[in-house]
């Protein structure tokens, strides 16, 4: 029984130390670093926090944490030589890159929890768990164009290259389409005020579908990508 029990914690701690690269840590230090350096940008700029301030707070450092795993996820494979052993196995690359997926998700939201949790007793009061539900949206769905694209380019350089254009992209059109439920950026705690609440509530939801839809339809993308063995190795 404690060995079914510690399974999955070595399932989880052996694939953070691959996803991460051994650098599992820096990635927390600039996490935290990135968000601080937020929030005193903030306090010299305008000291009066609500809901769709934290919102914002806490995306980027999502972002941050999430970039690098899924950027480099195929590379740090290749690099290690373990391409060969993951497609060697019928279907296996399918439940390690989910796996992995999930894992670095799950790695973010846990590494948010904290942030928010920070943010909640520094700043001000809120529900961390209906944030945290909110805010990673945005940050699933770019996990999800940053893994099928990796899958396309197959190079951690270039993938980086192309998820650092699509975001911008992303957050350009996010002040024109701040109300829309096309942007991915969309801040549910910022309501219009010239919007009624059933409306607003509508355009969330929408949102929500439209990423979740997205999401799911670039991770099919990402695995169909990956029955092509010869050109990963």
């Amino acid at each position: 029984m404690k060995s079914y029990l510690f399974l999955p914690y070595r399932l989880i701690t052996y694939n953070i130390k691959v996803i991460f690269a051994n650098k599992f840590v820096y990635f927390v230090v600039a996490a935290f670093l990135f968000f601080g350096l937020i929030i005193t940008i903030a306090i010299f700029d305008d000291p009066n926090f609500n809901e769709a301030v934290i919102y914002g707070f806490l995306v980027f450092p999502g972002l941050l944490l999430i970039f690098y795993p899924m950027a480099y996820g195929i590379q740090n494979d290749d690099d290690s030589k373990m391409l060969e052993t993951i497609f060697g196995i019928p279907n296996y690359r399918y439940k390690v890159w989910l796996v992995r997926f999930v894992i670095t998700a799950g790695v973010a939201a846990a590494i948010l929890v904290v942030l928010a949790a920070l943010a909640n007793f520094t700043l001000l009061r809120f529900d961390i768990l209906p944030m945290l539900g909110q805010v990673m949206f945005p940050i699933v769905f770019l996990s999800s164009v940053a893994f099928v694209v990796s899958t396309l380019i197959r190079n951690g350089n270039g993938t980086a290259i192309v998820i650092v254009i699509i975001a911008f992209m992303f957050f350009v059109f996010a002040n024109p389409l701040q109300s829309s439920p096309y942007n991915v950026f969309l801040n549910p705690f910022s309501e219009p005020r010239d919007m009624s609440e059933f409306i607003w509530t509508t355009i969330i939801f929408r949102n929500r579908l439209y990423l979740l839809v997205a999401t799911s339809l670039c991770l099919l993308y990402g695995m169909y990508n990956l029955q092509y063995r010869e050109r990963f190795i």
